[in-house]
């Protein structure tokens, strides 16, 4: 399955990568094709745009690396629009305007939820 994995950042030590990160090894170690938002970030950018940054700041993000939340979001609904065929959801995610978003994009299209 093509999974998209969604969770709060902004604001939280690190972007919350860590736990990106270590929930897309568990879906791809169960056979599943993932799309882990902080890896396209840090593809985009060329670095870990999550190193150093203890407050999840999207303005440092910003100011360090190039960060701009309209690219990344873009990506991120393109990828779910054209290829999703579920978001898993990772705790907090109702606090996160772009989880919101990305859960809004999958439920329209009628993908499945997963909560993580």
């Amino acid at each position: 399955m093509k999974i998209y994995v969604a969770g709060p950042m902004r604001g939280i030590p690190e972007f919350n990568f860590p736990a990106f990160n270590a929930a897309a090894d568990k879906l791809r170690a169960e056979g599943h094709l993932v799309f882990n938002p902080a890896e396209k970030d840090n593809e985009r950018h060329g670095t870990d745009i999550s190193k150093g940054n203890a407050n999840g700041c999207e303005e440092t993000a910003a100011k360090e690396h190039g960060f701009n939340l309209r690219e990344a979001l873009g990506v991120d609904l393109g990828w779910i629009c054209a290829e999703g065929e579920a978001v898993a959801l990772l705790p907090g995610w109702e606090n996160s305007k772009g989880a919101k978003a990305e859960k809004a994009a999958a439920d329209a299209l009628g993908l499945e939820i997963i909560i993580l």
